[in-house]
């Protein structure tokens, strides 16, 4: 796959700011770009030495691009509305957790809950993810090159979680209204998980949610999409057709 393309911020290293963690503290990162303000000219940012930093770059607000050159811990991207952070390494658990808006990218492995309870934005994670990825999702868009581990999708809500190679042991338990799309094998479907018709409008957007994360020599065809029986929870019929 080539590198994947979803800045929405202009990238300019010649003119980053740069924070080195071998000498600054994580205190100091986050609390920089806590005080940005809308407009302001410090649009491009890198982060050097994280060597597995907790909570990088969480509460960003800003529309700013952040490089991160190395692997992080806990949370990184955590409540993030609007920041491009691209993470040149491999992220621990709940990357990108209640993500508002902006977009995400892991460059290797992501670990336990990647993108939970994101209710915006878009989560790319160029490796595989662990156990589950996309857990109470609220809208947010994930896209995973790799494989995904058991319980993913657990009670998603909304958005989107699109998964190239193969998914682990319960995919979708309890989901309500989020909608999965696997290209490989699912190991097993959680309660009230079941597989559903790919429908015209269907490969449309997954096409669409492809190009976002700069997937290319992928058809969209070649996906399954599953979903809920809306068997374990009240739902409305009256709205059955807008899934």
């Amino acid at each position: 796959m080539p590198a994947t393309n979803v800045s929405t911020a202009q990238r300019d290293q010649s003119h980053a700011r740069v924070f080195d963690l071998a000498a600054l503290s994580l205190r100091e990162l986050n609390q920089a770009l806590h005080q940005l303000t809308p407009g302001s000219n410090e649009t491009a940012w890198e982060v050097l030495n994280p060597k597995g930093s907790h909570s990088v770059a969480v509460g960003v607000d800003q529309p700013v691009a952040i490089d991160v050159r190395g692997s992080v811990g806990y949370y990184c991207g955590g409540m993030n509305a609007g920041g491009a952070i691209t993470v040149h390494g491999s992220a621990g658990p709940g990357v990108g957790e209640n993500m508002m808006s902006g977009s995400i990218v892991i460059k290797g492995d992501a670990s336990q809950y990647a993108g939970a309870t994101g209710r915006g934005g878009l989560l790319v994670i160029e490796g595989n993810a662990s156990s589950r990825c996309g857990i109470s999702m609220k809208g947010i868009d994930i896209v995973v090159h790799g494989n995904i581990g058991h319980m993913s999708a657990f009670m998603a809500q909304s958005g989107n979680l699109l998964v190239l190679g193969d998914a682990g042991d319960a995919l979708g338990d309890s989901i309500y209204e989020a909608r999965l799309f696997v290209r490989g094998k699912v190991e097993s479907l959680g309660a009230d998980c079941i597989a559903k018709e790919m429908r015209p409008e269907h490969l449309e957007f997954l096409q669409g949610l492809l190009d976002r994360a700069g997937v290319t020599g992928v058809k969209a065809s070649e996906f399954k999409r599953y979903g809920s029986a809306r068997k374990l929870y009240n739902f409305n019929i009256d709205n059955a057709d807008a899934y």
